[in-house]
C-alpha cells in the first residue's frame, strides 16, 4: 500500500510501484479525509520505463468525489504504446524495476473527455465491493494466522477472545 505520494507539481502527484512487473492489477480509492475541490477529480496514470529507460505513460482512468476508487488492471499495458499525459515536462527519475502511478488533478468536464488505454480495463464489479470482499479475505487470513486451540491458550482475564467461527460466519 502506498499512502504517501510524491508531489511533482501543484496538481500532480505520483506513487512508486516496487517491483512492478509482478502486478497485475492497481486499486486507487480516495482515503476520505481530503476531497477533490468542487468540480475537480483525478486522471489516473500508470508509468513505466521501455527498455531505453524512457518513461512511457498511459492513462487508466479516474477518481472523483463521487466515484472515490477504482481497480486497473496494468499487467497487459506493459508492452503497450504511450499516451499524451500531463507529466511530459517533468523529469522523473526511471528505475527499470520501478514503475510509476500518477494523478493529475483536473476539471471534470476534461476527465469526461479523455480516453483511457484499451487495455486498462477497470474492474466490472463495483470497485468498492471487490476492494471490501479481498480486505476482508487478508483480514481473516491475518486473524487466522493467531489461532492457537483451546489447550493451547493460556488464560488472561484481561484479554479478549473471539473464536474464529464467529468471523467466518459473520
Amino acid at each position: 500500500v502506498q499512502a504517501a505520494p510524491q508531489q511533482v507539481a501543484e496538481d500532480k502527484f505520483v506513487f512508486d510501484l516496487p517491483d512492478y512487473e509482478n502486478i497485475n492489477h492497481v486499486v486507487v480509492f480516495m482515503l476520505g479525509t481530503l476531497p477533490f475541490p468542487e468540480g475537480m477529480g483525478g486522471s489516473v496514470y500508470f508509468c513505466y520505463p521501455d527498455q531505453s529507460g524512457m518513461a512511457v505513460w498511459q492513462l487508466l482512468g479516474f477518481v472523483t468525489n463521487e466515484k472515490p476508487s477504482a481497480i486497473f488492471k496494468i499487467s497487459g499495458l506493459k508492452s503497450g504504446k504511450g499516451s499524451q499525459h500531463p507529466f511530459g515536462a517533468m523529469n522523473l527519475p526511471q528505475t527499470p524495476t520501478v514503475a510509476q502511478i500518477g494523478i493529475s488533478v483536473e476539471l471534470l468536464e476534461s476527465l469526461a473527455q479523455q480516453t483511457p488505454v484499451a487495455n486498462a480495463a477497470v474492474s466490472s464489479v463495483d470497485s468498492f465491493t471487490e476492494f471490501t470482499q479481498k480486505m476482508l479475505d487478508n483480514f481473516y487470513n491475518f486473524a487466522s494466522s493467531f489461532a492457537v486451540t483451546q489447550a493451547q491458550m493460556t488464560p488472561n482475564p484481561s484479554e479478549a477472545f473471539i473464536p474464529a467461527n464467529v468471523v467466518l460466519k459473520w
